[in-house]
């Protein structure tokens, strides 16, 4: 095959195909006495592997992968694509966690705020179980903002609900962004369907990765074929 003919049975350009090739995720191409590249079957594979695998477990990681496979190195292969199947299992089971506690913590009501009902800054830290810079980061970001006596950090019963929530959606994965945009809302309209929506929203992103990996079988295990049978 020519570079453009593995370039559209992939979907990459030709240039991304010369690239891919520099970077290891081809095998080196065979060249004509004019030094026009050819390939062969297991270049196709190859990117077809890496265009599933980069959107499963993202390019560097893919690139290693794809490495490992040309390099023989087959059981280093199935232990890193080991190491993403189980990465994406523990994703799951913390999101699962996380929408458990979030429902818990929606439906706990929010008593007058008394004085004593404030907690500080390394009190809420130990509660949740993070260090007390953590709180400090949200405090900075907007996330989650106390009061403040005497320059001192307070966090009343409805900041502290704010921080279990933040602390259970950072940990299913929700980066800074998201979260500041999505507390005003519930602190506005106690909208915990949203909180809802957000979660689902990391578990359709879960899926596409597993989708990804799956769809990078066929052209894997292509690769790990005996030499020779690609042909």
């Amino acid at each position: 095959m020519r570079t453009v003919d593995v370039a559209r049975r992939s979907g990459y350009s030709v240039q991304q195909i010369r690239n891919l090739e520099r970077d290891g995720v081809l095998p080196p191409a065979a060249r004509t006495a004019s030094g026009y590249r050819v390939y062969a079957q297991v270049h196709l594979d190859s990117a077809r592997a890496y265009r599933a695998l980069a959107a499963g477990t993202g390019p560097v990681e893919a690139k290693d992968i794809l490495r490992a496979a040309h390099e023989g190195a087959g059981a280093r292969l199935l232990a890193r694509l080991d190491a993403v199947h189980a990465r994406l299992d523990r994703e799951r089971a913390e999101l699962a966690l996380a929408r458990e506690a979030a429902a818990a913590i929606s439906a706990e009501p929010i008593a007058d705020v008394r004085p004593a009902d404030a907690m500080g800054v390394s009190e809420l830290a130990a509660a949740l179980g993070v260090r007390a810079s953590a709180l400090r980061h949200w405090d900075a970001e907007g996330l989650v903002v106390p009061d403040r006596r005497g320059g001192i950090r307070r966090y009343s019963p409805a900041q502290v609900r704010d921080a279990r929530i933040v602390h259970q959606l950072r940990g299913a994965g929700y980066r800074i962004a998201p979260l500041r945009a999505l507390l005003p809302e519930l602190r506005r309209g106690h909208r915990w369907d949203a909180v809802e929506t957000a979660l689902a929203a990391r578990e359709a992103g879960i899926a596409a990765r597993s989708r990804a990996l799956l769809e990078a079988s066929p052209a894997l295990l292509a690769l790990l074929a005996p030499t020779g049978a690609h042909g």
